[in-house]
């Protein structure tokens, strides 16, 4: 019977999937050498894995793993290239939270840019009294441009919602470097966005929303230097990855008004903030939320069942990310 660790429980019906194929132990909070004395120790086939469990060369190195399966689309937090060295497969969950991911792209944009955040602690605070024409002034997105940077599914998705709201949406498809998208891969969306270079997003956008996978080349993808270069008046939203951001150099320009404000759904250090940013009226932020949606998570718990046992088998996964490592 192949055996299956949890990291941490997950929504869903992949409990109940992975106990009818072999037998199950659930955690909650794995330490790097929790991590490695599990993979080492023979008694599991495969790890159910979180985004924030670090699996590393020296948790995966000489391991007695077959697979592990991540729950997210991304896998930034895995050494695929030692999993693949030492046969053991990696699977992710991804298109599934393409939609829950862009709805709270969008609600970050509209909450920062009308300062959502600062409205309701002023009606929480019993602050509010009565309506006034200059109260809580914020910006009218409609007819203005958005920057997406990372065309990928979350990005396209992203861009509907845009359109829909009455944005012009302008895209690079992988900032820092980029290639050019041809109309079938834009799909629905061709003749109604356009590409443009990298610095013209910055400079020309009056808001921008980060889609783009964690790489070394995206790592501080927009730092002090982009910052300045954006409008004073742009709303900078991140869903993708926070270090995608430098935070600290994030925190400077909200408190000096380099850009107008922030709506994040994700940190450099997470789950720690940079100092400051919390304190910062101009910023909308949640708790990595972009996949909670019930449906959205149950799903991926199940996709992260169906890797795992076929990982298991010593099969190619269904989702995988490196179905190179089949031995």
């Amino acid at each position: 019977m192949p055996s299956f660790l949890f990291t941490a429980p997950l929504p869903g019906p992949a409990e109940d999937m992975l106990r009818q194929a072999g037998d199950v132990e659930i955690g909650n909070g794995f330490t790097a050498e929790d991590l490695k004395e599990a993979a080492h120790s023979g008694r599991y086939d495969v790890l159910i894995t979180q985004l924030s469990d670090k699996v590393t060369a020296d948790v995966l190195n000489g391991s007695k793993l077959k697979g592990v399966a991540n729950f997210g689309v991304g896998f930034n937090n895995i050494d695929v290239e030692a999993a693949t060295a030492n046969g053991i497969f990696v699977g992710n969950t991804p298109d599934v939270l393409s939609d829950a991911s862009a709805n709270v792209a969008m609600l970050l944009l509209l909450a920062a840019a009308r300062r959502a955040h600062e409205g309701e602690e002023l009606v929480r605070s019993g602050q509010f009294k009565g309506l006034t024409p200059e109260l809580l002034l914020g910006a009218d997105i409609t007819g203005t441009r958005l920057g997406i940077a990372g065309l990928g599914r979350i990005g396209k998705a992203m861009a509907r919602r845009a359109l829909g709201f009455g944005l012009e949406v302008v895209f690079v498809q992988r900032p820092p470097r980029d290639r050019p998208v041809n109309d079938d891969e834009l799909g629905d969306l061709a003749g109604r966005i356009k590409q443009v270079s990298w610095d013209e997003l910055l400079v020309t956008s009056d808001h921008i929303s980060l889609h783009v996978p964690l790489t070394p080349d995206t790592t501080h993808l927009i730092g002090a230097e982009e910052l300045g270069r954006m409008k004073s008046t742009a709303v900078l939203v991140n869903t993708a990855r926070g270090p995608v951001i430098d935070e600290a150099a994030l925190v400077t320009a909200l408190r000096e008004g380099t850009i107008a404000a922030a709506g994040l759904d994700v940190y450099e250090n997470e789950p720690a903030l940079a100092p400051g940013l919390a304190d910062l009226p101009n910023t909308f932020l949640l708790p990595h939320i972009g996949s909670a949606e019930f449906g959205t998570r149950a799903r991926m718990g199940e996709m992260c069942a169906e890797n795992a046992i076929a990982m298991a088998k010593g099969e190619v996964p269904p989702y995988p990310v490196n179905p190179e490592a089949a031995r």
